[in-house]
């Protein structure tokens, strides 16, 4: 099969039972959550949208029906807001089911990220495909996945974001030992999973983001399950480091971490003050502390 080189699609793993938010996420998907007047996930379609990726894929499992519907249209609702005259409205929820192709496949059970990304593997073997992990909303300027895409681009292979943390902070991510070749992009040489307090190779963490090379697919359907009988995309990229190169990117941007409820909170927060009409209600409501 002759591979393109350009990024048109992004994958979404949207299974996750989001445990960390119960009850709410009993019947509401975690990526449904609200983040402002959006849910968390049509953050990351627009980062991808924005990054050149008209298909999207989303990896869903049971219960994630309100995903699909969200990016599907709803001719009652329109009907409704038109005649009301309500237009704006009514462009705004159509605009959502225009935004790109969508697509979904379902991971049938739970057994990791690596797990998640070989379900897509029919629609994303033909090229290199991104990857975006929607629990971070990430802000930047190019998109954090159009700056990914550009090192693609650059130098091949694949390409995952990179992030400086804290020396207390490594055992929290996968850290990556790599050679640093200039303008934030980095040669990798390995990667640890949640490295022992000190252990860590470097300070620089894996984030959300991806561009991934269709070899990864190989290397996935090799892979022996781990801890929990999960199959991790990390284990299948140090694998593939043996035959092709993965770079690493130091992103130009914010990341609103909206994995658990503190993250979500502060995220929420960070967004309402920046914009005028909900920063005044944050200071009346926080007063003095404000």
């Amino acid at each position: 099969m002759a591979f393109s080189r350009k990024v048109t699609k992004c994958l979404f793993p949207v299974a996750g039972l989001g445990t960390r938010f119960l009850p709410a996420t009993k019947e509401t998907p975690k990526e449904m959550l609200p983040l402002i007047d959006r849910p968390i996930i049509h953050y990351g379609v627009e980062e991808a949208v924005s990054s050149g990726c008209g298909d999207v894929i989303f990896v869903t499992g049971r219960g994630k029906r309100s995903i699909e519907d969200y990016f599907d249209r709803s001719w009652e609702l329109e009907d409704l807001l038109e005649r009301r005259g309500k237009d704006d409205l009514c462009r705004l929820v159509r605009d959502i089911t225009q935004m790109a192709r969508f697509s979904y496949v379902r991971q049938s059970e739970p057994l990791g990220l690596g797990h998640a990304v070989l379900c897509g593997e029919l629609m994303c073997q033909d090229g290199p495909f991104g990857v975006i992990l929607p629990d971070d909303v990430m802000r930047g300027d190019p998109p954090v996945m159009k700056q990914l895409i550009d090192v693609h681009e650059c130098h091949g292979g694949s390409v995952i974001a990179l992030e400086e943390v804290s020396p207390e902070d490594t055992s929290r991510y996968g850290i990556v030992a790599a050679d640093d070749v200039g303008n934030g992009v980095f040669r990798l040489k390995d990667m640890v999973e949640k490295p022992v307090a000190g252990r860590a190779p470097s300070r620089y963490a894996i984030m959300g983001r991806y561009v991934l090379s269709p070899t990864i697919f190989e290397e996935l359907r090799s892979l022996n399950p781990g801890a929990g009988g999960e199959y991790q995309l990390t284990d299948a990229l140090r694998s593939l480091l043996l035959r092709e190169p993965i770079w690493g990117y130091l992103y130009r941007g914010k990341r609103l971490d909206c994995g658990t409820k503190q993250g979500w909170l502060r995220a929420t927060i960070t967004m309402a003050w920046e914009d005028p009409e909900l920063k005044g209600i944050l200071q009346e409501v926080l007063g003095d502390e404000a």
